[in-house]
């Protein structure tokens, strides 16, 4: 199904979620500029790194990041690259439909989703630092997929993928690190739509295996309310849950690393920060405020079944941002 009209205004029959991407999106920015954005966001956790790359535009500005962190000694290495107006990016015209390029001054970032189906391959390279892994696709794996609508005018198509195998290499100030295959894990953002000017959301993610099972943790919450849709979804093996209700967020803004809680839907979840990633830009039109934190999960999930499913230090992520685009 096309997420837009041919008049650029969002298509009703795109509204919903899925298990798998079904919605085209090439007809993004059709008679509408301005408001439109695009975007790639991948992590890739491993038993010592955290890595991030972000390719975006927001029709009057490209935005890319690439980010990588040592969890042993949080030291970080990292490049923000703004270009002003959006040149040097090329998406493809829809959801793993050919490769996502960006170049910048002191930033390279390649996307290449394979002929075959069976993962994607993901480079960055800034001065000091540069990362070439492949996050496997498992046969039978699901995403969630999720247009969510404010109106015709607004709304936002989004993949949250989670706990996608991952290995590779990292390289450091000339060092080289190993990508574990079976002890590294991927997480993507996609996202296609058409934004109100001012936002704010929560977004948490967690990969790992725990009790001998492969967890995946997709929360979100803020950005989807009064819509009918959420971002919640948890994923066991790889067979995705949804969780239709909104959830409930607890944590504490001025003492960021202190636990959080995540809660509703049959999830009751807590999170564990280590490290918090805080950014605060504000550059003309542009401003944001995030505080993206990393930890550890852990809880439960009753399922639509009635099994309870525990699960403990699950690396990820839990995050809160503000802002204005």
């Amino acid at each position: 199904v096309s997420l837009t009209r041919p008049d650029g205004r969002l298509d009703p029959a795109a509204v919903g979620w899925a298990r798998h991407p079904l919605v085209d999106t090439s007809g993004i920015g059709r008679g509408r500029w301005g408001r439109n954005k695009r975007w790639e966001y991948w992590n890739i956790t491993t038993p010592t790194h955290i890595m991030a790359l972000t390719v975006s535009s927001i029709d009057y500005a490209a935005v890319h990041e690439v980010w990588v962190f040592d969890r042993a000694t949080q030291k970080t290495w990292s490049r923000t690259s703004m270009t002003v107006p959006a040149r040097g990016v090329e998406f493809a015209p829809s959801f793993e439909r050919g490769p996502t390029v960006a170049r910048a001054r002191g930033l390279e970032i390649g996307i290449d989703p394979s002929s075959d189906g069976s993962g994607t391959r993901l480079r960055a390279r800034i001065a000091d630092a540069s990362f070439d892994v492949v996050a496997d696709l498992p046969e039978g794996h699901e995403r969630l997929c999720v247009v969510v609508p404010w109106s015709e005018d607004r709304f936002q198509y989004t993949v949250k993928d989670v706990a996608r195998p991952a290995h590779g290499t990292l390289t450091i100030e000339g060092a080289t690190y190993d990508v574990p295959a079976g002890a590294s894990w991927a997480v993507l953002d996609h996202g296609r739509g058409r934004w109100p000017y001012g936002v704010r959301w929560n977004w948490g993610a967690g990969s790992g295996v725990s009790y001998g099972r492969v967890i995946g943790i997709q929360v979100g919450g803020g950005w989807t309310e009064g819509t009918g849709m959420t971002e919640n979804a948890i994923t066991i093996d790889g067979r995705l849950h949804k969780i239709h209700a909104e959830l409930e967020w607890r944590y504490d803004i001025g003492e960021w690393q202190q636990p959080w809680h995540v809660g509703g839907g049959g999830l009751d979840a807590s999170f564990t920060p280590f490290y918090d990633k805080s950014k605060h830009v504000s550059i003309g039109v542009i401003s944001s405020s995030t505080d993206q934190c990393f930890g550890h999960w852990s809880g439960t999930f009753r399922t639509a079944d009635g099994q309870d499913i525990p699960f403990d230090d699950v690396l990820g992520w839990a995050e809160e941002a503000h802002i204005r685009w």
